[in-house]
Parts: structure tokens; C-alpha cells; sequence
């Protein structure tokens, strides 16, 4: 389970009041969200590449949902919260606390429409 300032995440996603969108923002806000540095950018390698046979076993620890590879900026889209999980090192870092927000979602989107 989660720890630390999203630890009530899980349980959050859960209840049908606030949005999981909403959840996400404020746990990557709360954690003060960064990006570490790959690696092979310290070292000069060539970044391992990510499988993408993986997505058939990983999902969001978030929502559970299903991820998207985004190749170009070498990260796992969740676009139902509107996060990116980085991929360091052919590794996805899955942890929320390293993961950015996106774009607003589609949900939050129409919210602030209506």
C-alpha cells in the first residue's frame, strides 16, 4: 500500500465524492512531484529501451486502469487522470509521487464547462 502523503489514495479513489482526477492532482502537488535524473543521462549511455509487451501485465497504481506508451517522451500515459509515469532506464518508475500531470482530464474538462 501507499505511504507517506498518498496513503489515503487507494481508499480516496474509492469514494464516489471527489474525482479521481482531483485525488491525483493533489497527492502530485502534496508529494512536490520531480522528475529524477536516468542514469544514462548522468553517464552518457544510451537509455535502455521499454518493452512494450509489458502494458499487456502493467496498469496505474491510482486508478487500475490500463496504460498507453507515449515513445517520444518515453513514458506511460494514464489519460483518464492525466498523468505520466516516467520511464528511466527501460524501467517505468510507477510510483505517483514521480509521476506529472499531463492536461486536465476529459471529466475534470467538462466539469469546468458546464
Amino acid at each position: 500500500m501507499l505511504s507517506g502523503a498518498c496513503g489515503w489514495l487507494a481508499s480516496a479513489l474509492r469514494g464516489p465524492r471527489v474525482p479521481p482526477f482531483a485525488v491525483a492532482r493533489r497527492c502530485l502537488h502534496a508529494s512536490g512531484s520531480r522528475r529524477s535524473a536516468d542514469k544514462s543521462e548522468r553517464t552518457g549511455d544510451p537509455p535502455r529501451a521499454f518493452d512494450p509487451a509489458l502494458l499487456e501485465f502493467l496498469v496505474c497504481p491510482l486508478s487500475k486502469k490500463p496504460l498507453r506508451y507515449e515513445a517520444s517522451r518515453n513514458e506511460l500515459i494514464n489519460e483518464e487522470l492525466g498523468i505520466a509515469y516516467p520511464i528511466i532506464d527501460g524501467i517505468p518508475n510507477m510510483i505517483p509521487q514521480a509521476a506529472r500531470m499531463t492536461h486536465q482530464s476529459k471529466k475534470q474538462e467538462e466539469m469546468e464547462q458546464h
